[in-house]
């Protein structure tokens, strides 16, 4: 194909023979959330530009350099979601969810949009599941949300990836901590990579987010915001690896972890698995309990996470771990001869219509053409349909892993093909 019609960079196809690896990380990430007792919540693909900018920080990647903004015919600016949290709480917000639901509990998939370079793991347009809980700030509810995660990489069979949790504070005991973050990267500033010079100015904090080597290494000897964190936010923070410990969650607590967006406040966690490279978080979250209040609803806690359905099938392909089987149909049809073939499309109709999966194929009317069809799509039985079949009322159903062939009548077809699973 021309390159003028090819897919945008940073994008890719989910082909058919990969689908079924797709629905199996959802479905499995949807069976957990229900668990938890997280019902689903959808959002729209855009939003207005100015819900990203306020609440995920203008300091932040995400505002500065990766999304996609566009002005719609009467000038309104809006954006390609680049992150699910702020639109669910918008959501919660201007539906009154506080009304019908003492503490929401909500989740989401779907198609996320940042322009970035592309690499393995990191797309343009990403698909991103996550969850949040908003209504309640008890530490068991950090331990709860965590707890979804870990679950979900179990289920799927993972093991090769650790927990990370840190606590970010509260706002009002943020300003000292960012004060000590100007005193010790000042000196260094010449050091700094342009972006990181930038943010000593307008948010110290996010010096630590850095992913250059150079700034990395002078972020070694930094302090720490578990130096600075009040009683209440120690209480806190003590008590999620307390619940953490009891659920026998395996955690380890990375002072460094500060998440790259504005609104997080107290607890923050990161799902790691080395193996995936520079593109190493599988999930990330934690508390932003300002958030809904910045959104214009009245203030609630919340706290949640998001992770990619890209990097669990990487993470998945690592460990050599199967993602779901390929839908295969129950039966195909092997119609032979003209009056056999004028009656499938109405059987295959009626099968269907039980609930029954199957196929066929007009444009192939020999046995063995046919036959090598049923093989190609993996059919459980090869439903044959001839003269001599039409005649007396029957179909030959033949078990295509054994090679047993009997003679049945439709209503006991659909009864013995509902045995096998698809």
């Amino acid at each position: 194909m021309s390159s003028r019609y090819a897919r945008p960079r940073g994008t890719f196809d989910i082909l058919p023979e990969q689908s079924h690896r797709w629905r199996y990380v959802e479905e499995c990430f949807i069976d957990v959330a229900a668990r938890f007792g997280l019902r689903r919540i959808v959002t729209p693909i855009f939003e207005r530009a100015d819900l990203f900018e306020r609440s995920v920080g203008d300091t932040s990647d995400i505002v500065e350099k990766e999304m996609y903004v566009f002005s719609d015919r009467k000038g309104r600016r809006f954006a390609l979601r680049p992150e699910g949290t702020a639109p669910v709480v918008r959501a919660y917000v201007e539906n009154n969810l506080h009304l019908s639901q003492g503490t929401a509990r909500l989740c989401y998939s779907g198609p996320m949009f940042r322009y970035d370079r592309p690499q393995k793991g990191r797309y343009r347009q990403f698909y991103q599941y996550g969850i949040e809980v908003i209504g309640s700030d008890h530490p068991a509810i950090d331990a709860e949300v965590i707890g979804v995660a870990t679950l979900l990489l179990q289920e799927l069979g993972l093991t090769g990836w650790r927990l990370e949790i840190n606590s970010v504070g509260s706002p009002a005991t943020g300003d000292a901590y960012e004060q000590a973050l100007l005193d010790y990267f000042s000196p260094h500033e010449a050091q700094l990579c342009a972006d990181c010079r930038n943010r000593l100015v307008k948010n110290p904090r996010r010096l630590l987010d850095c992913k250059v080597q150079g700034c990395r290494d002078l972020a070694v000897d930094a302090p720490v915001m578990l130096n600075y964190l009040d009683d209440d936010d120690r209480a806190h923070f003590a008590q999620v690896q307390e619940h953490l410990t009891r659920m026998s969650v395996p955690f380890v607590v990375n002072p460094r972890i500060v998440r790259g967006l504005d609104y997080y406040t107290g607890t923050a966690f990161e799902i790691i698995d080395d193996r995936l490279g520079a593109q190493s978080t599988l999930i990330g979250g934690g508390r932003y309990n300002g958030l809904v209040g910045q959104l214009g609803g009245k203030d609630r806690p919340g706290v949640g996470w998001a992770g990619g359905f890209e990097r669990l099938l990487l993470a998945l392909d690592e460990e050599g771990i199967a993602a779901g089987e390929p839908l295969r149909p129950v039966g195909y049809i092997v119609a032979l001869g003209e009056q056999a073939a004028a009656v499938t499309p109405s059987l295959a109709h009626r099968l269907r219509t039980a609930g029954i999966s199957v196929e066929f194929d007009p444009d192939k009317t020999s046995m063995k053409a046919q036959m090598k069809a049923a093989d190609k799509c993996a059919a459980h039985v090869a439903l044959i349909v001839g003269d001599d079949e039409l005649a007396r009322g029957v179909v030959a159903l033949r078990d295509l892993a054994t090679g047993e062939q009997q003679n049945l009548a439709e209503a006991d077809i659909i009864a013995r093909l509902k045995t096998y699973k698809r």
